[in-house]
């Protein structure tokens, strides 16, 4: 291979990709409120998730319960609007966007799907244009969609911890429970 070719094939070889966090994004990342916000939204809404799935099925499979099933949802939904409006203002603090940073890009325009399931199941439930099968189905739609993009989160806060920097020495870092403590107290 000539010289030329070499430095031709180098210029066309994709960059590095780019960490999820930068150093100053990370700092920003572990000071802000919205961070612990966040960690404890996130698990409420799947609990949410998982009861609200079960009176569905349940519904589908035995005809009881309707209202539960019915509203159930609408929980769900106003659990998934809530820590989609917190999600964009953490982003908004660590990456200076609300959303659609490269970091979490597809996990946000996956999201704009899962939203849009859910605001379809309120708007048809509401309006009543919806019959109880399409309800359900959208319903549905919007919990396997759900799944798909909380497994997407997982991942990148997988991603997140195995990119961290190596750790201090203990005697110079705070505690996990030091940590809590200060998110705590920094959001009241």
């Amino acid at each position: 291979m000539s010289e030329g070719s070499e430095g031709l094939s180098a210029s066309l070889s994709p960059p590095a990709p780019r960490p999820l966090y930068t150093p100053e994004e990370r700092v920003r990342r572990d000071n802000s409120k919205w961070t612990l916000v966040q960690g404890l939204l996130a698990p409420v809404q799947f609990l949410i998730f998982g009861v609200s799935l079960y009176l569905v099925i349940d519904y589908l499979n035995t005809g009881s319960n309707y209202d539960w099933a019915v509203w159930s949802v609408v929980v769900k939904t106003v659990a998934l609007y809530t820590i989609m409006i917190t999600g964009a203002i953490w982003e908004k603090v660590v990456f200076g966007q609300y959303l659609f940073h490269d970091s979490f890009f597809w996990e946000d325009v996956f999201s704009m799907l899962v939203i849009v399931l859910h605001s379809l199941y309120v708007f048809g439930l509401f309006t009543g244009i919806a019959d109880e099968g399409v309800l359900f189905a959208t319903a549905l739609a919007a919990y396997v969609a759900y799944v798909i993009n909380a497994g997407q989160f997982v991942w990148k806060l997988r991603q997140a911890r195995l990119s961290a920097p190596a750790a201090q020495p203990a005697a110079a870092t705070e505690s996990d429970a030091e940590m809590v403590e200060n998110m705590v107290a920094q959001a009241a």
